[in-house]
C-alpha cells in the first residue's frame, strides 16, 4: 500500500507534511512532484504531521501537493560497480556516464562498529610529505586532520597526500567533497583519471551550490560506501574529506531551518552529536581499516572555534597550517609546535624516531621565543649557543619544505617523495651542525639532504662578489656609504 501524504507548508527547505494513514518514522525519505523533490523527515510534529528538510530546491512546490512515502531512509550504491565513478547524494552519476551496474543500495544511517569488533593495533602510514612523516606520524586506520583558515594550502596538501598515497595505497580512495567549490571536483576528476588511479577511487560530492540537506548527508553517503569496502570486501580504504567545517555549517543551517535555539556562537546545539555519529563510524576493525584525512576549515583562523574544538576531539594526529608560514613562503605552511599526534610515542616510532622529533620540537620552540630578542636587539646580541641554535632552527625550517607534485604547474620545481628514514637523516645531520657553512637556501624546497650540497655548488659563483676594480668604489668601501669622494 502506498503512504500518501500532502504539503501543509513549506519555507524555504523546511516542509511539513500531513500523513492520515500512517505517519513516517525519522529519516524517512518521501518524494513529491513524481520523485523530482526529495525531503528527509527530520521530526514528528504530532500523530498526523511530520517536519523534513528538503534534499532538493524546492521550487514549484505548494500546499496540498501530493507527497509519497518511499518507505524507507536515503540510500547510497555499494560494489564494484562505483568504483573509478562520481556519485550525488542520491547515488545519481555525475560524470555523463551511465548509471553504474552490480551495485546493492544500503542505507545512509548505520551504527558505528561495535567495540569488541575493533583493532587495536597501531601502524604508521607514510605520506612521503617530510614535515608530517617526522614529526605528526598518521596512523592506520585513523583520523588526520589538517587544520587552516581560508587560503593557507590545506587542499593543496590534501591533493598532494592523494598524489603520493594512492599510487601505493594498495585498498581503496574514496574522496567526500563536502560544500566545496566545482572546481575542484572536475580539476581533481581529471588529474586522477591522467594518474591512472581513478580504477581504485570513488568520487561523492555535495557541492557549495546544492541546498543545507544535500551537503549533510554527503558524508554519510561516501561512509556507506567505504563500509561496504572495509566490511564486505575485506579491504583498505583510505577516505579523504574536503571539509569537515562544510558538514558542521550545513548542520547548521538545518538546525536554523527546523527552528532549534542556537547554541555559542550560532552553532547547532547538536553539533557534537552529529559530528560524533560521522566520525565514530570512521574505524579501524577486524575486517580492515577506514583511514581518514579530512581538511579542516578554521574561521578567522581561531583554533578555540567551537568547529574546530569538536573535531579536535576524534582526531589521532592533528596538522595545524599556519598563515605566517605561508606568507613566509614556507610551503607546506604546517606549524610544527601545535600539530601533534598520537603515534608520536617510541613504543610506535621507536626510540630514534622519537628523540629526534622532540630534538627538533625543542629547537624550533627555543627558536620562537629567541624571535622577540632579535628582533629588538638583533642577533649579534646573542650568546654563541643561543646564535647555534637560530641557525639550527632557521635550517630546520627550509629543510621541512617541499616542492608538491601538485603545484608543479604553478611553482616549476619539479615534485619530491621523500622516505621517512632520509627525513630523518637530513635533520638528524642539520642537528649535529653538518650544514652550518652552508646557505640557508641551499635547504629550501629539496628533497632528500644530500641535495643541498649540489644545490650549493650550483649557486656558489652566482653569490661570490664580482671584484672590485672601480677607485672611486674602493675609496667609497673604505670610507663607508655616503662618504665624500676623492677629486
Amino acid at each position: 500500500m502506498r503512504n500518501l501524504g500532502a504539503v501543509v507548508s513549506v519555507r524555504g527547505s523546511v516542509v511539513d507534511v500531513r500523513f492520515d494513514a500512517h505517519l513516517p518514522p525519522i529519516y524517512s525519505l518521501l518524494h513529491a512532484k513524481d520523485g523530482q523533490i526529495s525531503i528527509e523527515v527530520l521530526a514528528q510534529l504530532d500523530a498526523h504531521h511530520v517536519r523534513g528538510i528538503a534534499l532538493t530546491p524546492t521550487q514549484g512546490l505548494a500546499r496540498g501537493i501530493a507527497v509519497e512515502d518511499t518507505g524507507g531512509p536515503l540510500q547510497a550504491p555499494v560494489g564494484n560497480g562505483t568504483l573509478s565513478r562520481m556519485f550525488d547524494v542520491f547515488g545519481n552519476a555525475i560524470d555523463r556516464e551511465a548509471a553504474p551496474k552490480d551495485v546493492q543500495w544500503r542505507t545512509l544511517h548505520s551504527a558505528p562498529p561495535a567495540l569488541a569488533r575493533r583493532s587495536t593495533k597501531s601502524e604508521i602510514l607514510e605520506t612521503g610529505i617530510k614535515v608530517i612523516d617526522v614529526l605528526v606520524p598518521l596512523e592506520r586506520g585513523g583520523k588526520a586532520g589538517l587544520f587552516g583558515g581560508a587560503g593557507v594550502g590545506k587542499t593543496v596538501l590534501l591533493t598532494e597526500m592523494i598524489h603520493n598515497m594512492i599510487g601505493h595505497h594498495e585498498g581503496v580512495s574514496i574522496f567526500c567533497g563536502i560544500g566545496e567549490r566545482c572546481r575542484e571536483g572536475e580539476e581533481l576528476f581529471r588529474e586522477m583519471k591522467e594518474a591512472g588511479v581513478l580504477p581504485n577511487m570513488v568520487m561523492v560530492f555535495g557541492q557549495m551550490n546544492e541546498p543545507p540537506g544535500s551537503r549533510f548527508r554527503v558524508g554519510h553517503a561516501a561512509l556507506t560506501m567505504a563500509e561496504y569496502f572495509r566490511d564486505d570486501e575485506h579491504r583498505d580504504v583510505l577516505l579523504l574529506i574536503d571539509n569537515i567545517f562544510r558538514f558542521i555549517q550545513a548542520g547548521m543551517e538545518v538546525s536554523g531551518l527546523m527552528g532549534q535555539m542556537p547554541s555559542r556562537l550560532g552553532y547547532q546545539p547538536t553539533m557534537a552529536t552529529e559530528l560524533s555519529r560521522l566520525e565514530e563510524r570512521i574505524a579501524n576493525t577486524d575486517t580492515g581499516a577506514i583511514t581518514s584525512i579530512q581538511a579542516v576549515y578554521v574561521p578567522a583562523d581561531d583554533l578555540t572555534d567551537p568547529a574546530a574544538v569538536h573535531t579536535f576531539s576524534h582526531l589521532s594526529a592533528s596538522i595545524v597550517l599556519s598563515r605566517k608560514r605561508a606568507s613566509q613562503g614556507l610551503y607546506p605552511a604546517i606549524d610544527p609546535l601545535p600539530s601533534s599526534s598520537t603515534m608520536a610515542t617510541p613504543g610506535i616510532v621507536g626510540e630514534r624516531h622519537y628523540l629526534l622529533a622532540q630534538e627538533i620540537r625543542r629547537t624550533l620552540a627555543q627558536y620562537a621565543e629567541l624571535k622577540d630578542i632579535i628582533a629588538m636587539l638583533g642577533l649579534e646580541q646573542l650568546s654563541p649557543e643561543d646564535r647555534r641554535v637560530v641557525a639550527r632552527a632557521r635550517r630546520l625550517e627550509r629543510f621541512l619544505t617541499q616542492p608538491f607534485f601538485a603545484t608543479e604547474q604553478f611553482s616549476g620545481i619539479n615534485g619530491k617523495l621523500v622516505s621517512l628514514n632520509d627525513a630523518l637523516d637530513g635533520c638528524e645531520r642539520i642537528l649535529g651542525d653538518e650544514f652550518k657553512d652552508y646557505p640557508e637556501s641551499a635547504l629550501y624546497m629539496i628533497g632528500a639532504i644530500d641535495e643541498a650540497k649540489g644545490k650549493a655548488k650550483a649557486s656558489k659563483p652566482a653569490e661570490e662578489p664580482a671584484p672590485q676594480t672601480d677607485p672611486r668604489h674602493t675609496r667609497e668601501v673604505a670610507h663607508g656609504a655616503g662618504a665624500p669622494h676623492a677629486p
